[in-house]
């Protein structure tokens, strides 16, 4: 399996994806059956799962079991470099280009490079750009960066095309977890009409109405994680 080449497939024939991030912190391998029949009738696509603070054998754990129990593709969107698991079906490499903390930008996968090689994990180099939603998250917090601000569009898509300049196969932009507000619709239309490679947002999407009108400004992906903790989905 090829996931790239899927996430290539998906901008070339103008078709859209639903992804449910699977946060490992707040998941019990007990209860992980029951949530991928929730992640069937959402009717998602893919399956992304990372989180801020999960011990290296729990996240082997879950993912292991979502791998058994689910016929979705599994994809590591890694919070550290603890989280890495052979048993997915790919990782996002990330970049917090938005940023610039060095640890972030190039530390952090300087150490789980040869990891990933030695597993042969499939892996997508991601251009990852945080967007200010109205609080400071946990990644804004833990990295020690600051987000772009909503109203500078042209800064973000600088960054993003910066990213596709750079090499990244992907760019991903990110409100933030339990985000007070989604990613800007105006900033994914430009950064959409000016991108060669995918574009995926996440954070702050609260319903099926806002998922609609992000695929229509432009994303290939739509990311959706406290929101279907919360059960909206």
């Amino acid at each position: 399996m090829n996931i790239y080449a899927e996430f290539q497939d998906l901008k070339h024939n103008q078709r859209k994806a639903l992804a449910i991030l699977i946060d490992p912190d707040r998941l019990k391998p007990s209860e992980v059956k029951k949530t991928v029949k929730k992640i069937n009738k959402a009717k998602a696509d893919y399956i992304f799962v990372g989180g801020s603070f999960i011990s290296h054998n729990h996240f082997k754990k879950i993912v292991k079991k979502l791998q058994k129990h689910s016929d979705l593709p599994v994809i590591i969107f890694p919070g550290s470099t603890m989280q890495i698991s052979k048993k997915a079906d790919a990782l996002l490499f990330l970049s917090l280009i938005s940023g610039r903390n060095p640890e972030y930008l190039i530390g952090k996968q300087v150490e789980a490079a040869p990891i990933l090689q030695q597993i042969g994990l499939e892996t997508i180099s991601t251009g990852y750009i945080l967007v200010e939603n109205g609080h400071t998250t946990s990644v804004e917090y833990i990295t020690n960066t600051k987000p772009i601000p909503r109203r500078k569009t042209g800064l973000a898509l600088a960054t993003a095309l910066a990213g596709q300049m750079l090499g990244h196969k992907l760019i991903y932009l990110e409100a933030g977890s339990g985000a007070l507000e989604s990613v800007p619709l105006s900033m994914i239309q430009k950064i959409h009409k000016h991108l060669n490679i995918p574009l995926i947002v996440g954070g702050g999407v609260k319903n099926r109405q806002q998922i609609l009108e992000i695929w229509n400004a432009g994303a290939d992906i739509v990311v959706v994680g406290t929101a279907f903790e919360n059960g909206a989905f």
